[in-house]
């Protein structure tokens, strides 16, 4: 019953069978008396008085009281109780408490929660179709849970200010949703539900997604689904050595686990969480932990759902007819058998399609009889109906003799018996599964003849795709995948909009394709589906512990995980896959990690068994689909990166847990047995750790992973400049940068407010010329500095030549020195890129100038000497300095003579701009070597090489340098790694 408090109109729902959560008795009495009456409204008054002008003056008043006293009475009792009053209860989780409330928001629904922790709430509802569908093997629920930006106070970062598309942060919850419910739903039931969950608001601290798991539970246990059991869901984290339910953010960001569980008071349904090479100890400790948290939970909330839940629509479950399953088993049985021993997936399958069709003509067209009912009678169809003419008697009309009556038998006639098609469906898959847990308990024998704890045959190659930067093709059994790298700088990171931060880049992610050809069949390519965000974001995660830090290797790293044949455990697959890829593009990961899924038939006593849980390593695509169980880990030998389970059954306890984690530690050894750090090479001035397999499946990959970087993939230099003068690398609106792109042909120059400069580039001249632009711009001019020019690339070239042989010395730095105006007091020269400085007339030349055009014009190149900088920042050039007129007295020829005699006094400006003398007679061709390694001390000097060591980026502060760059060099002759400068400190 619902009533309506705006216009005090009642309104009663016929034919209501089920009592409203919040309504008292009084309320449905008075609320019952209403039928006896016409509908009024407020505007009654003027209606009758409109009618009054036929009745009588006493008529009128009679019938005036009887509407004013009637509407009196209305507002009298129905005012206070025309809304039912929310119910609310705390519940302990953790270290605080969480709030639940229903009855408060989203009436009409079947079912509506909202949780509170802290300032987060979480708004979930739960609605059901009327009319049930098309029965079906998968049960119609659909869930969608979004984030609303209002909820943090802010809108989307994109061009649309509205939510849209679901991201794929809210598609994984979706998932963890969907999980651990399903298995609770009761078969049958073929009214599509609808869960739709709503973060409302958000505070910064306390995460939504487990919440939104708890609310989803709760509200399906209040409404009319028949399920069997409540569900709620909290989070695990570890921080110092000590576990935390329900983390605020951040505490996660110091945590070592991120594990979200979810179940009922006696039970484990889903798991999903990554960690840092945790051991299978400690996980299940965990996981204890969370199952207590569910536990008070459950145990919490049952009241209110006795409280305010609705009765279950039991009625509504329509199941197929029991004899059906013996029917089917009779038609199927033994030829089950036999098509369950084919080893390969495509051909079972067509063979299972063709038995199928077979049971369904039968079933469904001709009908089918029983064998009991076909061998149960004695007598043959023909016996019965055998007439004994000779002992016929005639009897006369009118006498009757009831005991000399023949009674002529009549055969019995079997009725063929015919089924619906969608239930001789569900029962042939039922049958199918039943037959195939029989063959692995019984037998002791898989499908492809394996024992329950062997893993399958593993084939992998890596450098398939020549212009890729790194790819493996990872084959187990009938699954295989094609991974495939690509390294970039930032700008191929992915951006991600969520609640609080607007612009959060992803520096490695992995996305994961199952067309349908990987399984034999045609389908629909488009957007990636749930399934496939989940599965990347699985193996995405189990690989992100093994990545180095972004100081230690500056790339952006994309893998792509083609699944191009799949029968079971495809997102493990790409984790080892994946693995390889890495190691092929040189990418220097810290360990070599593999993936496997675990499996399970529980009750083993129904097919012949002890009773004791049997755990399946390694499943295929038949075993997930029949089995109770699909446990995915992943990690090394010693600890785990991630894992993930679903339930199909009623769920399942620590102990079955503890056994499959231990058995999938047993699997992944085989994998990579024997690993071992057995030596260690130099990267970027970094040392790392690389991988020695020996008798592994995976120290079988031919070709082997070629641990270098592509030749194309792009070149990136890490620099360190004065943090001041970051501004002037980019300029006003960002033109200066697009100038030196430009100019340079670098792909891009990334700058951090910390002083960071990234430079990416497809080849090293541009990647020295854009880095030699970079260090004039931000470097700190010393009084005293000399700035000579250089005419033509030709003479730069000479003069670099004859330096590294130590025929000449160089007294200055290398830089434009062009005059960009002319004054009538001076010139301005340009020292170095956008830095300018006036050479006054009086110091132009060392006689008397009238005025300088005369003698100088713009684009006239001149060596200058800094000789002033003041207190504005502005450079005082002198050309008079340099010039041999200027000394005031002639050297004697004793000193001459000690000048022969001295080392050749060479001055520099080193990286960080501070003037230096070097006094050694080989200081001019140390100059001009560039770090190289051992391979390359007798190499000559290149032309780059002596370039990239005259321009060293300039900073502030004392001769200390303070550049940090760290390249990664292709060497085009030897195609070996070149290291850069220091590395970043």
């Amino acid at each position: 019953m619902l009533a309506n408090p705006g216009t005090s109109t009642l309104h009663h729902r016929a034919n209501y069978t089920h009592n409203p959560p919040f309504s008292l008795t009084t309320h449905r009495c008075k609320l019952s008396l209403s039928l006896n009456f016409p509908r009024l409204s407020n505007s009654a008054k003027s209606n009758f008085s409109s009618l009054s002008l036929l009745l009588s003056r006493r008529k009128r008043e009679r019938l005036f009281t009887v509407v004013n006293a009637f509407e009196e009475t209305s507002v009298a009792h129905d005012a206070p109780q025309s809304l039912p009053q929310p119910i609310s209860v705390k519940i302990p989780v953790g270290d605080r408490h969480i709030l639940v409330e229903t009855g408060h928001i989203g009436r009409q629904a079947s079912g509506s929660v909202t949780v509170t922790d802290g300032e987060t709430i979480v708004y979930t509802s739960v609605c059901l179709d009327d009319v049930p569908s098309e029965p079906s093997d998968f049960y119609p629920l659909s869930v969608n849970y979004q984030e609303r930006f209002s909820a943090a106070g802010r809108t989307s970062g994109g061009f649309f200010k509205r939510e849209g598309k679901l991201k794929d942060h809210e598609v994984l919850i979706c998932r963890l949703i969907d999980r651990p419910l399903r298995p609770t739903m009761l078969k049958g039931f073929y009214h599509e539900t609808q869960i739709l969950s709503w973060v409302l608001s958000y505070d910064g601290l306390h995460s939504p997604d487990s919440l939104s798991v708890t609310a989803a539970g709760i509200a399906l246990a209040l409404s009319e689904v028949p399920n069997t059991k409540m569900i709620a869901g909290v989070r695990v984290g570890l921080v110092d050595n000590k576990f935390i339910v329900n983390p605020t953010t951040k505490e996660m960001e110091e945590s070592e686990l991120d594990l979200l569980l979810a179940g009922t008071d006696s039970a484990i349904f889903m798991i999903e969480g990554y960690c840092n090479f945790l051991t299978e100890e400690k996980l299940l400790e965990a996981v204890q932990i969370g199952q207590d948290a569910v536990r008070a939970i459950c145990n919490e909330v049952s009241v209110l759902v006795k409280k305010c839940g609705k009765a279950k629509m039991l009625d509504a479950i329509k199941l197929p007819p029991a004899e059906l399953y013996k029917h089917v088993e009779e038609i199927a049985g033994d030829e089950l058998v036999k098509v369950l021993q084919i080893t390969s997936k495509v051909p079972r399958r067509k063979a299972l399609a063709s038995l199928e069709e077979k049971v369904l003509t039968i079933l469904t067209e001709n009908g089918y009889v029983s064998k009991d009912e076909r061998f149960g009678t004695p007598e043959t169809v023909a016996d019965l109906l055998e007439v004994e003419d000779e002992d016929e008697e005639i009897i006369v009309d009118g006498e009757v003799d009831e005991g000399d009556v023949h009674i002529k038998p009549i055969g019995r006639k079997f009725s063929p018996l015919l089924f619906s098609e969608v239930d001789v469906k569900l029962v042939f898959k039922e049958v199918t599964s039943k037959f195939l847990r029989r063959r692995i308990v019984e037998g002791g024998k898989r499908s492809d003849g394996r024992n329950s704890d062997m893993i399958r045959p593993i084939d992998s190659k890596c450098g398939l795709l020549p212009r890729a930067h790194g790819s493996a093709l990872f084959t187990r059994g009938e699954t295989q995948s094609l991974a495939v790298v690509t390294l970039g700088d930032k700008q191929m990171a992915q951006r991600v909009d969520n609640l609080v931060d607007e612009e959060e880049f992803k520096r490695f992610y992995l996305q994961y394709l199952f067309p349908p050809s990987c399984v034999g069949e045609v389908g629909r390519i488009g957007a990636p589906s749930r399934r496939e965000i989940g599965h990347g974001m699985l193996a995405e995660r189990a690989l992100e512990p093994i990545l180095p830090s972004e100081d230690d290797f500056p790339y952006t790293v994309r893998v792509e995980s083609t699944i191009t044949e799949s029968n079971g455990s495809s997102s493990m697959a790409s984790v080892c896959g994946g693995c390889l890829a890495l190691q092929d593009a040189g990418v220097p990961i810290k360990c070599m990690i593999a993936g496997i899924a675990m499996g399970l038939v529980l009750d083993t006593e129904e097919f012949g068994g002890d009773g004791t849980p049997l755990i399946l390593s390694d499943i295929t695509g038949s075993e997930d689909a029949s089995g109770d169980m699909d446990f995915k880990v992943a990690g090394n030998e010693d600890g785990v990166t991630a894992f993930q389970m679903d339930i199909k059954v009623g769920g399942i306890t620590l102990p079955v847990m503890r056994k499959a984690l231990l058995q999938a530690r047993d699997g992944r050894r085989h994998i990579l047995e024997f690993c071992e750090t057995v030596g260690t090479y130099p990267l970027h001035h970094t040392l790392f750790f690389y991988i020695s397999l020996r008798e592994s499946e995976m120290s079988k990959c031919s070709p082997s992973p070629s641990k270098r970087l592509s030749q194309y993939a792009p070149l990136i230099h890490i620099m360190k400049v004065n943090p001041k003068k970051v501004n002037i690398i980019i300029g006003s609106g960002g033109k200066k940068v697009k100038s030196i792109i430009e100019e340079t042909g670098v792909e891009a120059i990334d700058t951090q407010d910390n002083g960071i400069v990234k430079i990416t580039a497809k080849n090293l001249s541009s990647l020295e010329k854009s880095k030699s632009i970079i260090n004039q711009l931000t470097m700190v001019p010393n009084v005293g500095a000399i700035y000579r020019h250089v005419l033509s690339m030709s003479c730069f070239s000479l003069f670099l030549y004859l330096l590294n042989k130590g025929s000449c010395e160089y007294r200055g730095i290398i830089g434009n020195c062009e005059i960009k105006s002319v004054a009538p007091y001076g010139v301005f020269v340009e020292i170095a890129p956008g830095r300018e400085g006036l050479c006054h007339i009086s110091e132009l030349t060392s006689n008397w100038l009238p005025k300088a055009e005369d003698v100088f014009k713009v684009g006239d190149r001149v060596d200058v000497k800094l000789i002033e900088v003041n207190e504005k920042g502005q450079f005082r050039l002198s050309r008079k300095a340099l010039l041999p007129e200027t000394t005031s007295e002639k050297p004697s020829a004793e000193h001459h003579a000690a000048d022969k005699a001295s080392p050749r006094r060479i001055v520099q400006a080193p990286k960080d701009g501070l003037a230096e003398e070097y006094k050694d007679k080989d200081s001019a061709s140390k100059l001009v070597n560039s770090p190289r390694s051992d391979s390359e001390e007798d190499a000559p000097v290149s032309k780059k090489k002596v370039y990239k060591g005259l321009t060293s980026s300039a900073t502030e502060g004392p001769k200390k340098s303070s550049v940090a760059s760290v390249s990664k060099i292709a060497n085009k002759d030897e195609g070996t790694l070149v290291n850069g400068d220091a590395k970043i400190g």
